[in-house]
């Protein structure tokens, strides 16, 4: 069995997904500085901004090569997650907009995103029934 490469792979996630940080970061700091937008509003101009570079570089087939290349440095940062949302829509639009596209989207994220919204909604209820007895 071959040696593992775990450091090698450990410093390519790193510096992947520190650029692809350092890519978000810039446009944040052009959306607040430059398009002159709140802190929030920034933050949601960002977020949407890396989703659609994220979808764009899979559509055009890059995205598979930096993920092959950095793993977890590509995967980890939110343009993993629009990764995981576009490649099985690719892979399946041949079997139509239905049946193919819009049922084999969510593959990936589909329990990703199940699994967070019901955690979310259990620990706001927690957090509210202990805001209602007085707790916090």
């Amino acid at each position: 069995m071959p040696k593992s490469k775990t450091f090698t792979d450990c410093v390519k996630a790193f510096f992947v997904g520190g650029a692809i940080c350092c890519v978000g970061q810039a446009i944040s700091v052009l959306a607040s500085d430059v398009l002159m937008l709140g802190e929030k509003d920034a933050g949601a101009f960002t977020s949407a901004a890396m989703i659609f570079l994220g979808a764009l570089l899979t559509g055009l087939g890059v995205y598979d090569v930096i993920g092959n290349f950095a793993g977890a440095g590509s995967i980890v940062p939110i343009t993993g997650f629009a990764n995981s949302i576009v490649s099985p829509a690719m892979e399946f639009k041949r079997e139509g907009l239905i049946t193919g596209l819009g049922a084999k989207m969510f593959v990936i994220a589909g329990p990703v995103l199940v699994y967070g919204i019901a955690s979310s909604t259990f620990i706001g209820l927690i957090y509210f029934i202990l805001g209602a007895i007085g707790v916090i």
